[in-house]
C-alpha cells in the first residue's frame, strides 16, 4: 500500500513538472497573447485581468518550487524579450558551497509597463503604474508612479497623475 502511494506521488509530481515546462514553452513561444497568459496560469502564476505578455518572455525558475512565484496585477503590459528571474544559482559550480541559491517572488503591480528586453531579478516588486524602461536591469523595488531605466535601473522620473 505504501509502495503504490509512493509511485502515485512520483507520477503526479512528474506530471506537474511536465505541465510546468509546457507552460513555460507556451509563455515564451506561442504567438497568441491569450494562450501565453494561459501558459502562465498552467505554471501556477497569478495573472490579473487585461494583461499583455509580449513574445519571448523568459521566466527563470526551478520547476514547481513554491518559494518562487510570479504575481501579475491587472492591466500589466510586458514587452517582448523580457526576462523575469525568480531563482538564480551557480548550478554545479563550487561557488554553490559559498553562495547559496537566490529565490523569491516577483510582483508586477497594477497598470505597470515593462519595456522590451528588461530584466527583473528575484524579490523585486514593481509598483502600481510604474514604468520599467527597455533594457533596464531591475535589482530593487520600483515605487508606484515611477519611471526607471538603466543598468542597474534608477528612477529617472516620477509620474504625477
Amino acid at each position: 500500500m505504501v509502495y503504490s502511494k509512493k509511485i502515485e506521488y512520483k507520477q503526479v509530481h512528474f506530471l506537474k513538472k511536465v505541465l510546468f515546462k509546457l507552460g513555460k514553452i507556451i509563455i515564451q513561444y506561442f504567438p497568441i497573447n491569450k494562450v501565453r497568459i494561459y501558459g502562465l496560469k498552467i505554471c501556477g502564476f497569478r495573472v490579473g485581468k487585461y494583461v499583455y505578455i509580449g513574445p519571448d518572455l523568459i521566466i527563470a525558475s526551478p520547476v514547481s518550487d513554491k518559494s518562487c512565484n510570479l504575481i501579475i496585477g491587472d492591466r500589466v503590459a510586458i514587452g517582448p524579450r523580457v526576462t523575469i528571474v525568480l531563482s538564480s544559482d551557480a548550478n554545479w559550480s563550487n561557488l554553490m558551497q559559498h553562495i547559496g541559491c537566490v529565490k523569491s517572488t516577483v510582483v508586477l503591480g497594477d497598470d505597470c509597463w515593462i519595456g522590451a528586453g528588461a530584466i527583473i531579478l528575484p524579490g523585486v516588486k514593481i509598483g502600481k503604474m510604474a514604468i520599467v524602461g527597455a533594457g533596464a536591469v531591475v535589482v530593487k523595488d520600483v515605487e508606484d508612479f515611477s519611471v526607471v531605466a538603466g543598468v542597474p535601473a534608477k528612477v529617472i522620473k516620477r509620474l504625477n497623475f
